[in-house]
This record gives structure tokens, sequence and C-alpha cells, in this order.
């Protein structure tokens, strides 16, 4: 039921490639590590792009490289055109990119628009310079309130905890939404808008395939930067959470949309089908999908289906409203389950052998939809959150404020051995800059490759199809539900006569399924029922009927 081969991605010459594309999210410092200083890199990445053509998957994307203090894992960017040291030179990335193209891989890199580092150049001028300066209107300063202007311009928070702005020595307050290292740009000045068309030139000269905007929703503050209204102290509620869905004067403004509708031309100016997905928070999927268009960008991450729980009609109703919306924009549903910011979808679904099955086949259903679907990287291998990371080995900025901390997703895959860290660095390297646990040898990806029902060969299997079935192509039908038993969905996608059906069982009792075709692939194995098929509890399976 699961094949130990893949064939190569598709290489779609036409600019739609991002349509139907899976992109598989590297976390640069926890993919490989080339040169055993216990941190991934981008030499690490191109010795292992032939294990990513295998898996099948058409794309990568990579979070952030750029020269960075990496105070938030690199999403603090000092210099937006250079390579961090850490991970390697321009020379690397460009021998990477090529490599990956010759494999029929495009490349998807992470931009950070919304915020620099405080170690940025222009910050330090800002500084330097003083209130009323010019370097100062490239970021967002203002005067405190209170008889000495010792209080916060106002009551904004920052999603990592506590205020959003601090206070400089001459008195002004500068702005910043994550970390005191990552002040917030302001996007009204026009030098800042200039800044970054060069940045997108420059990575798209260089053979970007692409864009992943990061906090996309981010870049313009209300006007007058007007209060919220309510705030942790006053009444115990956080103002916003990461991907959170909150209307507030510091997210989803209005202006923003201009932003991207100078960025498209930019775009559609390269050959190739030079693409953009937005990491946007908005409060409903009708002011989501109004970033994504003919003007404006391709894609916006579909956080909803991440966020569904175990049930039939949670994840029905996802997948209705997310196509309904992908009807009215013209453009693909964009699919995750996990990603570098939250719990890995094995341990959400209840961890351990219960939280496994139910990824998998969650997994299924992911790469059944039409549109196009973002793996993150260790899901194919089944990888749960690492949960118990001692305190002093965490480095996400949040967990000093909040005690929250994404660590637990971040920590290096497994590659090949019985002893950590599991082949992350060359031969005898003992370096990795968080531990794996004892228990992760059994998933590596040696371990797990032609091994019958694993996770990985799972996957190699499902993206096989995905590439070759007729019903799953772009241009194939939408998504037709069929009547089925309470907890189960099913529905089918058709080209022609050839019918593709996914069902996944989320009853409490194994259900068949004979009558919708023949098994192409399935979650777990299938039970007998007379000559017939069952499929097992917290399983999915695809069948395919001529």
């Amino acid at each position: 039921m699961t094949a130990s081969t893949a064939t190569p991605p598709r290489t779609a010459a036409d600019d739609d490639w991002w349509r139907s594309a899976v992109v598989y999210q590297v976390y640069v410092r926890s993919f490989a590590d080339s040169d055993g200083d216990g941190t991934g890199d981008l030499q690490g990445i191109r010795q292992r792009l032939p294990y990513l053509r295998d898996l099948g998957v058409d794309a990568l994307w990579l979070t952030p490289f750029y020269t960075s203090p990496m105070v938030d894992g690199g999403y603090d960017v000092a210099d937006y055109r250079d390579v961090d040291p850490m991970f390697g030179t321009l020379t690397d990335f460009d021998a990477m990119i090529t490599d990956a193209h010759a494999l029929g891989l495009r490349i998807i890199v992470d931009l950070v628009p919304n915020h620099t580092s405080s170690a940025h150049r222009w910050f330090t001028a800002a500084l330097a310079a003083g209130p009323g300066s010019p370097e100062r209107a490239r970021y967002l300063f203002a005067e405190g309130r209170g008889a000495h202007g010792e209080l916060p311009p106002n009551d904004w928070e920052s999603i990592f905890g506590g205020p959003a702005w601090t206070r400089v020595p001459d008195g002004e307050w500068y702005l910043h939404l994550f970390d005191p290292a990552q002040p917030d740009l302001n996007w009204r000045h026009p030098e800042v808008r200039a800044e970054f068309e060069d940045v997108l030139r420059f990575w798209l000269d260089r053979g970007v395939d692409g864009f992943r905007i990061d906090v996309a929703h981010g870049m313009i503050k209300a006007e007058g930067l007007p209060d919220v209204g309510f705030s942790t102290l006053t009444i115990g509620q956080r103002q916003v959470e990461l991907l959170g869905k909150g209307r507030l004067p510091y997210f989803d403004q209005d202006e923003v949309h201009e932003i991207y509708r100078a960025w498209r031309p930019i775009l559609d100016s390269y050959p190739g089908g030079r693409m953009a997905v937005a990491e946007a928070w908005a409060e409903t999927p009708q002011r989501l999908a109004r970033y994504i268009g003919a003007d404006e960008l391709h894609q916006a991450f579909s956080f909803d289906f991440l966020d569904a729980t175990w049930s039939a009609d949670s994840f029905r109703k996802v997948v209705d409203t997310a196509l309904a919306e992908s009807t009215v924009v013209g453009a693909p549903t964009t699919w995750v389950l996990s990603n570098h910011d939250k719990q890995r979808h094995v341990t959400r679904y209840g961890d351990g052998v219960e939280g496994l099955r139910r990824a998998r086949a969650a997994s299924l259903l992911m790469l059944a939809l039409p549109g196009c679907a973002y793996l993150y990287q260790g899901e194919e291998l089944g990888l749960p959150e690492v949960l118990d990371l001692p305190d002093e080995l965490r480095q996400d900025p949040a967990f000093l404020r909040t005690g929250e901390s994404r660590d637990g997703c971040r920590v290096p895959i497994p590659w090949s051995g019985e002893l950590a860290p599991y082949g992350f660095g060359p031969a005898g390297s003992e370096l990795s800059w968080l531990p794996a646990p004892a228990t992760w040898a059994a998933l590596s990806v040696t371990a797990q490759t032609g091994l019958p029902g694993s996770t990985l060969e799972l996957y190699r299997a499902a993206l096989r199809i995905r590439h070759e079935h007729p019903a799953l192509a772009v241009d194939a039908g939408g998504v037709t539900w069929l009547e089925s038993g309470p907890g189960v969905l099913a529905f089918s996608r058709a080209a022609g006569a050839t019918v593709l059906t996914c069902v996944v069982n989320l009853s409490g009792a194994p259900v068949p399924i004979d009558g919708y075709g023949e098994p192409l692939v399935a979650s777990e194995a299938l039970t007998g029922q007379g000559s017939g098929h069952l499929l097992p509890v917290d399983a999915a399976a695809w069948l395919e009927r001529r």
C-alpha cells in the first residue's frame, strides 16, 4: 500500500506551478549541518536536496538565513542582502539554488518586512541621530505619555508578551510588535518601500522562485496609533497571540494592500512564475482573501486548517469555507498542518500512537485537497513535539516573556544512527543546537526508508500519486462530498471517468470503504470484511474508480 520509490517532482515550466505545488518548509538551523558546528546551514541543505527530490516535493521554503544576531531565530534581520556566516555565504546560496533547480526543485525564501533587527544599520543610525531626525522617520518612534513621558505611547502589547514599546535614553519610545530587538519599520515612509522593492529584485536576480512574507498583515499601523482598549494588565486577556485573529489597530489595515499592489508587477516582470505567499492573520476568511489576487499576492496560508479540531464537522467546515473563498478570489487554497511557530500536529492530535495515527490521516486528507500544500520538515517522519527541553537550552525569545516556547518543533531532524544527533552533522559530529530525544532513532530517515507502513514511505507514496493522478491535477475537478456515516469524511475529485475518493474515519469504529473503488494508499493497514476492506479508526485512504 505504500510504495518505497518516488518519481521526481513535477517541473512545470508554466507560470502556474505554485497552484498545486507541495512546498517543504526548511527550518535552516535544524535541517542539516555540513560542518559539524551543531547548526544547520546552506551546504547542509544542498547535500540533502536529493532526499527532497525523492520525497516528491516541488519546492522548498527556507526560513531566514540572512545576517542576524539570531535573537528570534533569524527573524531579526540585520542585512537583507547577505547570508549569516553561521549558515554560509552568498556563494553557498548560489550553489544550492543551482543544484535545486537542476533537480526540479524551486526555492522560496522568507522575507521579513515588518521589522528589522536592532543591529540593522538603519536602526543604529536612528538611535544616534535623535528625535525628529530623518533616520528615526524610517521606524515608529513616539513620545511617551504621562507627565514626563514615562509611560508608553499607547497600550499595545508585544506578541511575545509585555508592552510593545521600549524607551531609549533620550526619552522617546520605539515600537516592536515582537522582541525589543525587532523594531517595527514605518511603512508609510517612501524610503522603506523603495528599500524592500530593491531587496525583492536582489533575490529574484539570484534566481529565487518566490517569497514567504512574514507578518504580511502587520506593516501598516492605524493613523494616530490609537489604544486597543484592553490589555493583559487590565482584564487578564492578551491582546493578540501568534496566528491570532483579533481586529487590532496594528494588524490588517487596509493600506497594507497598497504595498502588495506595488510588489506584484516586480514579481510578474521575472520569468518562470515568481510568486509570494502571505503569512497573514485576519479576522475573517473574507479579509484574508483580500491578500490574494491578480494584482496582489498569489497565496495566503489557511491557518484554519491547522487549527481544526479532530472531528469531521470541524474539518468539513474549514475545507468548505476555504474552497468557497478560493473560488471568489480565483486562486488556490494553501493548506498547512504544522510550521515552525506551532506545535507539531502529531502532538496536537493527542501525541503517542493516537497522535501519530491522526497526523498520518490528516496528511492524506490535506494532500487530496485541491490547491497547494506546505509540509514542515520532519512531519514526513512523524516527529512529535519535544516537550521536555531543559529551560536553560530554550532560545525562543517568547519563552522569557511568556513562558511559551516554540523550540519544541525546531529540534534538528534525525537522519540516521542510533544516537543523537542522528546524522544531523558530518560523521563523528555530536553537536546539535537543540538536543533530540533518545526515542528518535526509530524515526530517522534511514530507519524508515524502505520500511513498509512507515510514515516516510506513506508520504512518498502519497506524493507520488498526487503528482501522477489525473484527478489530483491542478485543473481537475473540485471537491464533491459523498454521503457517509457520522464521523466520516468522504469526498471525490474527478478527471473525466477517473475518480479518486478520499475517506477519513474520525468515528469510533472501522467503516467499510469498498463502494468507493480500489485502494491506492492508506494511512493504516486496511482490515478485511469478507472480501472487502474496512478503514480503521483514525485513518484515511485514497481509492480509485475508473
